[in-house]
């Protein structure tokens, strides 16, 4: 399996995972990528079976699985990963009461490959009228570029930005936004939503479905077998924030789809096309 080294948690994660699976006698083992560029053609080439991606990196695997007549399954996700939504948050003393009070502003996102903080927001400011780079002025924060968003830096620089005055709003994940709140990066007197795009999904398990199906069945059906009262996983469990593992769907893929395409960040086929990208 690969995943990508977000943050030094990570090993810990699937250090844990590989002892549980191996007393449940399923041969496993990771490996670790630095971006999930990277990861996503290690698992179209065959060099892994399957791959803990980000919403983004799905997208890419199935366009490049596509481009050469394949086809990708999501084998699992988190009950986390299901129905989430972002935000566009303005200082509540802005005089900015909705996404039209934008034009002309500058808006702060997270890094140019987060999905949450960035592609689909700017993609939903867009169906609202706006379009990015030409209405108003995108800043971008690119912390942990390569990693999808996983970082939650960007966004965090973002909400430091928009509390400082130096931006109009700013775009982050919902739970984001509460989570700056109480940490108290952001004041919640003193901020404000004016926009919440449609719910989206997040990560899954991706694999190829020419993949090896007896053992992906088995990773499959041990993941979703997994019990938040089990001693052994409940801590693995809560440093990748999940309850459960639940079956892989696609249908909240939707939204970032759209914002690929209308932001130019991959082509058809899976090219990375997104200007100045380089993870």
């Amino acid at each position: 399996m690969g995943a990508v080294a977000y943050d030094p948690k990570v090993v810990t994660i699937w250090e844990g995972f590989r002892d549980w699976f191996a007393r449940k006698e399923l041969a496993f083992d990771y490996v670790l990528y630095s971006n999930y560029e990277r990861q996503v053609e290690a698992l179209v080439a065959g060099e892994i079976d399957v791959a803990w991606n980000s919403p983004l990196a799905w997208d890419r695997t199935r366009r490049l699985a596509a481009g050469t007549g394949g086809d990708v399954r999501a084998l699992a996700m988190r009950d986390s990963d299901c129905d989430l939504t972002s935000v566009v948050v303005v200082r509540a003393d802005s005089g900015i009461d909705d996404v039209a009070g934008l034009a002309g502003r500058a808006v702060g996102v997270g890094a140019v490959d987060s999905p949450q903080a960035t592609l689909i927001p700017l993609a939903h400011l867009r169906a609202c009228g706006l379009v990015p780079g030409t209405d108003f002025e995108v800043r971008f924060h690119d912390v942990g570029v390569g990693k999808h968003g996983d970082h939650v830096g960007g966004e965090r620089d973002a909400a430091r930005a928009l509390a400082a005055g130096d931006l109009d709003a700013a775009c982050m994940i919902d739970g984001n936004h509460l989570l700056f709140i109480t940490e108290g990066t952001l004041a919640a007197s003193e901020t404000r939503v004016i926009s919440q795009t449609p719910a989206f999904d997040h990560c899954n398990f991706t694999a190829l479905a020419s993949g090896p199906a007896d053992r992906l069945e088995r990773f499959r059906a041990l993941l979703l077998g997994m019990s938040y009262s089990d001693p052994d996983v409940r801590p693995l469990l809560d440093l990748e924030g999940l309850r459960e593992w639940r079956d892989g769907r696609t249908s909240g893929y939707g939204p970032l789809e759209r914002a690929v395409d209308e932001l130019g960040f991959y082509d058809g086929d899976g090219n990375v096309t997104a200007a100045g990208y380089s993870p």
